[in-house]
């Protein structure tokens, strides 16, 4: 007998011990190979994501448009013969006929005044608006690789918990056993203990399922193939958060790149309205001609014409109206895209601010006190004051709590990087 109390105080002081680590507080983290950065990711992402490449490669080519649409129409050149009959191999002059001549003009069409400069000012706004998307792309990817590595850093440190707290069970397993052999317990605590390990094995089957696809995902956003090892996350510290809805709403609208290019699309069809006011004025042309006549000095001509709008209610008119109407269409997607950008820095504050309260819960209150009441359960059951299906659920509820203060910890990175593409800033 006394040998089987001997047997207990080891089993339970061992136990004991091994609860005080689940909280990391007598024990110093492993070593832990391959560590995973997640700022190593980000660079390779921006660098390989060919999506942010071909964002990038529009981006360059929409710039060469701001020259060429400043720039004259090309001069047009004119060359001929006139003379009788009309075509004399090889268009020669006719000797004796005063009227054959040969010529050369040079035509330039010279747009109404302001012109070129509205559209110069239009492919540039353009080229601002594909530069914002370009940069909310890759926002857009950043927080989509957080995500992913946020995710991965709970499934490791999940996978670590429920390992270590399996060993707990199968220690608790062998005192039940150890009990029911000496007729100290009952069959139903050994297989209750047995059934909880099994639940324990579930869970680390589904969630290293989950780590390989969180691991493939990273790989795909990377365009690695879907196997390559990418490594160990760094656990998740808490921390505060600290902005307010009202300050992430007001750097939203100034720092968010949808808006900055829905602005720049309505100062293109505004430049737009402009030119289609300018379309009720003529373009002009200027040209020079030269021509050789038989017999007489060589003639010089020049010429100026310009083009007659007079089926404006054809064209000039419809095209203002189509301008008009476009810049008010996409001043109404900018007040839409605003109110659902404060809709979604809500939800996403609301997700933040909550698992940052949840996860502090966890780790100041509910899990310390977790804890003591497991430590006051294996004492009693020791001394025969608390049945083992009593201490088991103190085990198995700790575990609960555990996985469900690193969630929160992921949670909080995982929602903060969601705000991040629309406020433009490292948050």
């Amino acid at each position: 007998m006394n040998l089987w109390h001997l047997f207990l105080r080891g089993l339970f002081a061992a136990i004991a011990v091994a609860c005080s680590n689940l909280l990391g507080l007598a024990q110093q983290p492993e070593a832990k190979p391959s560590t995973l950065s997640l700022q190593a990711l980000l660079n390779e992402a921006l660098a390989q994501n060919p999506e942010i490449r071909a964002m990038q490669r529009s981006f360059d080519a929409m710039r060469q448009r701001v020259p060429q649409a400043k720039a004259l129409p090309e001069p047009m050149l004119n060359a001929g013969y006139m003379g009788s009959p009309l075509l004399i191999p090889p268009f020669e002059v006719q000797k004796g006929d005063p009227s054959s001549n040969r010529f050369v003009s040079l035509t330039q069409e010279i747009p109404y005044p302001g012109k070129l400069s509205l559209k110069g000012r239009m492919a540039n706004v353009e080229a601002e608006a594909e530069w914002w998307a370009y940069e909310q792309a890759r926002l857009n990817l950043v927080a989509e690789i957080k995500d992913a590595y946020f995710d991965l850093a709970y499934l490791h440190k999940a996978i670590e918990t429920l390992t270590r707290n399996k060993l707990l069970l199968e220690k608790f397993a062998r005192i039940a056993e150890a009990s029911y052999a000496v007729g100290k317990g009952i069959q139903q605590d050994v297989l209750k203990a047995q059934v909880e390990i099994s639940k324990l094995i579930e869970q680390l089957a589904l969630l290293e399922q989950r780590r390989q696809v969180a691991e493939e995902r990273i790989n795909s956003l990377l365009f690695r193939e879907p196997e390559t090892p990418v490594g160990i996350p760094q656990e998740i510290a808490p921390r505060d958060f600290a902005f307010g809805l009202a300050e992430l709403r007001e750097m939203a609208l100034q720092n968010f790149p949808t808006l900055k290019a829905q602005r720049r699309r309505i100062d293109r069809e505004q430049i737009n309205t402009e030119l289609a006011r300018k379309d009720f004025y003529p373009d002009f042309s200027v040209g020079v001609t030269y021509a050789n006549r038989p017999g007489m000095p060589d003639m010089y001509g020049l010429n100026i014409g310009m083009k007659l709008p007079i089926y404006f209610w054809q064209k000039q008119r419809p095209a203002l109206a189509e301008a008009t109407a476009n810049t008010g269409a996409e001043r109404e997607r900018l007040e839409n895209m605003t109110s659902l950008l404060f809709f979604r820095i809500k939800d996403r504050y609301l997700a933040a601010t909550t698992a940052q309260r949840l996860a502090k819960l966890y780790g100041t209150t509910i899990i310390p006190q977790s804890t003591l009441s497991l430590e006051s359960a294996i004492s009693g059951y020791e001394t025969g004051k608390v049945d083992f299906l009593t201490l088991l659920d103190n085990l198995v509820t700790l575990l609960n709590y555990q996985l469900s203060y690193y969630e929160q910890l992921s949670n909080v990175e995982k929602a903060i990087a969601a705000i991040e593409p629309f406020v433009a800033v490292s948050l």
